[in-house]
């Protein structure tokens, strides 16, 4: 039997073979972002997402945690922390499975199919049971808003410098009330 660390630089050289840009977070190889573009003959077509994995330490035996960086409109994602609910990768992982499987199968079956019946965005969820057209065009907008190509590797970086910005005109002592950056108190 192969070892989890073995088995998880398997499956990332596979991913890489595969086209999918990988950005590693660190040398052990268990965080890292994969480029991943929306399915074609979807609403997602044309949108790019950088999708966080994160491996555990028994990974295949337990499943990857998976998480869009930039924002996406899905029933079945959450809109402010990316989570994605996947019943297969959440409930129903094996170690057949590998990281190939959730790019190229569930990942795009979870968008081409998404099920509002289980939803962890209720607004899109709603929407799309009761205003398929307006529910279309929102999911429209958030891929050209958020999801364009040329967008997707400042897709962290920007959350990081929109902080940074709010925080520069909080300590600078300028009025910075018209920005709409408003610290936020606990």
């Amino acid at each position: 039997m192969s070892s989890p660390s073995k088995r998880r630089d398997t499956d990332l050289m596979k991913l890489m073979m595969k086209d999918y840009k990988v950005e590693l977070d660190n040398d052990e190889m268990k965080q890292f972002n994969v480029e991943f573009n929306g399915p074609a003959d979807t609403l997602y077509e044309g949108g790019v997402w950088k999708v966080r994995v994160e491996l555990p330490e028994d990974y295949p035996y337990k499943s990857p945690s998976i998480g869009f960086v930039n924002k996406i409109y899905h029933p079945n994602i959450d809109e402010l922390t990316g989570a994605v609910c996947l019943n297969v990768i959440n409930q129903a992982w094996s170690p057949m499975f590998d990281l190939v499987n959730v790019f190229e199968l569930f990942l795009p079956q979870l968008l081409t199919d998404p099920n509002p019946e289980d939803p962890m965005n209720d607004e899109a969820a709603a929407l799309m049971i009761s205003d398929k057209a307006t529910y279309e065009a929102r999911v429209k907008e958030y891929c050209e808003r958020y999801a364009k190509p040329e967008d997707v590797g400042d897709a962290e970086e920007e959350k990081s410098t929109d902080k940074e910005t709010s925080e520069d005109a909080s300590n600078s002592g300028d009025d910075a009330t018209g920005s709409g950056s408003a610290p936020v108190e606990p």
